[in-house]
């Protein structure tokens, strides 16, 4: 089968790429910079120099694909101008499912997220739960637009297309703030922990996994979680000093001490550039939230099987204490 993929340059993009090419398909991976992608070329990536915010580099490399994996994606947090967010999470995925549908491409998987059900509030819910704001984040925000105001409308207009929702996606290479967090907790630089605060973990290869059984076996018009189990961060850092042998942050901050500093650091932003995790937004996205999703019907529909965490996060922290030249 020949694939085209969007954000074949990213965490899960890569890992859809390299599992693509290792079960003998064709992918065409779209780049901005084609000299750049040097790990999709030597997994024997065809690279087509184009941008999801550019409709018309789109139509060439996406014709005559079987599927397409939209996967690209702008996930800041706590950065002061967010422009990007609307122009790549909502109008670039308008621009690919577009394409698609002109083309008639015959099967499409797009990557959301889930965050567009913002705080759950302790409830793991499943893919029949809507929220409809406010949102916590721009990243929130703009993924809820491409996913309820985009994706959505086209499948029920007869767009064969498939939506995952990954939750907290961790491994080796990761870029992504969490695992800046580790990497401070590993350097004993990690001055605290939230309290409450819970995400769902699963580990990139299955995430990418579950994009491409989706592609395989989803029901069109369908949202699949293909998260991993949930924990608090307070017990996944307990879990990595297991692991490591690295004592977790002994200061646990209620929910409520976050949101004060989420609101001296707005004040703050006025003048100057707090760190991501310091930010207004990056304390109102810690503070007590919970990112939680049931995945049993990618189980059940899918074969989805996620690892234990405490299996992937081995793995990972030990990959990241070696880059760090630190002894477990």
């Amino acid at each position: 089968m020949k694939y085209f993929l969007t954000g074949g340059t990213g965490f899960i993009g890569g890992r859809v790429a390299r599992q693509l090419r290792e079960a003998g398909h064709e992918v065409v991976a779209l780049v901005r910079d084609p000299a750049k992608a040097v790990d999709l070329a030597a997994l024997g990536a065809r690279l087509a120099a184009g941008d999801i915010t550019d409709k018309a580099t789109l139509r060439d490399p996406m014709t005559g694909v079987d599927g397409v994996f939209h996967v690209a994606g702008w996930y800041k947090i706590g950065v002061r101008n967010t422009d990007a967010g609307q122009r790549i999470n909502v109008e670039g995925t308008r621009n690919v499912l577009e394409t698609m549908r002109d083309l008639n491409i015959p099967r499409g998987v797009y990557t959301s997220t889930l965050a567009v059900n913002s705080d759950t509030h302790g409830q793991i819910v499943d893919e029949a739960y809507r929220y409809d704001g406010p949102h916590l984040s721009e990243y929130d925000r703009t993924k809820w637009a491409a996913h309820h105001d985009v994706a959505e409308p086209m499948a029920a207009d007869g767009l064969p297309l498939v939506t995952v929702m990954p939750g907290l996606v961790y491994g080796p290479g990761d870029t992504s703030v969490m695992h800046d967090v580790m990497r401070q907790y590993l350097q004993r630089r990690l001055p605290m922990v939230p309290q409450q605060t819970a995400y769902c973990w699963a580990h990139v290869d299955d995430v990418a996994r579950g994009h491409i059984v989706a592609m395989e076996q989803g029901r069109e018009g369908e949202s699949y979680m293909i998260c991993g189990e949930p924990y608090t961060l307070v017990k996944a850092l307990e879990l990595a000093e297991q692991i490591t042998g690295v004592p977790a942050p002994p200061l646990k901050v209620p929910p409520v001490m976050l949101k004060v500093g989420s609101a001296l650091a707005r004040a703050a932003e006025l003048f100057t550039t707090l760190p991501a995790a310091y930010s207004s937004e990056g304390m109102r996205v810690s503070a007590g939230v919970t990112y939680l999703g049931d995945n049993s019907k990618a189980r059940r529909e899918l074969g989805y099987a996620p690892r234990p965490l405490a299996e992937g996060l081995r793995e990972t922290l030990l990959h990241d204490l070696r880059q760090l030249e630190i002894q477990p």
